[in-house]
């Protein structure tokens, strides 16, 4: 009697529904959802750390009071005067520092490879990052009614109408999420979450105190009133100035609307091609 030496074939491995790789196509609601879970994870994570939501609450607070009290009457004349003035000046250079939680965070999910393991699952590649952005907008409303909260405890009147506060709530998002691939390029290339704040505040400081969020533009030297007149700052400064205690609007806020339009086609692409190459 021989043996048959000869091992039986192997079936033929197949892909069915349950083994086929996940697909990296979504509907236009899956997206949604998958950015709002992680959205929801951006601000879980203030949960584990408290001190990011005192950043939000008492940095705006801390604005207010030293910018009004202290400069106040030297620059307005009076607090209550002076409060009228800045308050919108204020909203808009807060509005922008919390954009530096874009890049730090993107940054941190960078440094401890949590973007790569977001590639293993079956979502949209743009979930994160959108997620991460809605996230900060969300972070960017707390801090806008704080800040108004503040003012009116303080003697800040709103001198226009409800819709007018909608439309400047409206503005300061629609310009912040234009400005925010300016912060997602900061968090790609600097690698390090630390030096977020070194390369974001470096870019941020020319734009808000080179602005007139704070004092009038004719108080400053001739030279300077030529870029404080078209700093993105000032624009939505004076819009947000008219749309809570009545002025021109119109001009301003589409000079702000293009400059967000501006700051998206420039640094949109390279973000996304940043990201793309570093993951």
């Amino acid at each position: 009697m021989t043996l048959d030496r000869t091992a039986p074939a192997r079936p033929a491995l197949t892909t069915g529904p349950d083994t086929a790789p996940p697909s990296r196509r979504v509907s236009p609601g899956q997206w949604a959802s998958q950015s709002l879970t992680m959205a929801w994870r951006s601000i879980v994570q203030i949960k584990h750390n408290p001190s990011e939501l005192l950043d939000l609450s008492i940095q705006p607070i801390m604005f207010v009071l030293l910018f009004t009290f202290v400069f106040g009457g030297a620059i307005g004349g009076s607090t209550d005067a002076y409060l009228q003035f800045s308050l919108g000046g204020l909203i808009a250079q807060n509005a922008l520092f919390l954009t530096i939680y874009t890049a730090t965070g993107l940054a941190t999910d960078l440094q401890k490879g949590t973007f790569d393991r977001f590639r293993s699952l079956p979502i949209a590649r743009s979930a994160p990052l959108s997620g991460r952005i809605l996230g900060d907008v969300l972070r960017q409303l707390w801090s806008l009614v704080v800040l108004l909260a503040v003012g009116v405890v303080l003697g800040f009147r709103i001198t226009t109408s409800p819709l007018a506060v909608l439309a400047a709530f409206g503005l300061l998002v629609a310009f912040t999420l234009a400005f925010s691939w300016t912060s997602v390029l900061l968090g790609v290339l600097a690698r390090d979450p630390e030096k977020v704040q070194i390369y974001g505040f470096t870019v941020l400081f020319p734009l808000t105190f080179a602005s007139n969020a704070f004092a009038p533009t004719e108080t400053m030297p001739g030279w300077l009133q030529a870029w404080v007149s078209i700093n993105p700052v000032t624009r939505m400064a004076d819009a947000l100035r008219g749309l809570l205690v009545g002025g021109p609007v119109a001009a301003n806020a589409i000079a702000t609307l293009l400059w967000g339009v501006a700051f998206a086609a420039v640094f949109g692409p390279l973000a996304v091609w940043a990201l793309r190459t570093r993951t």
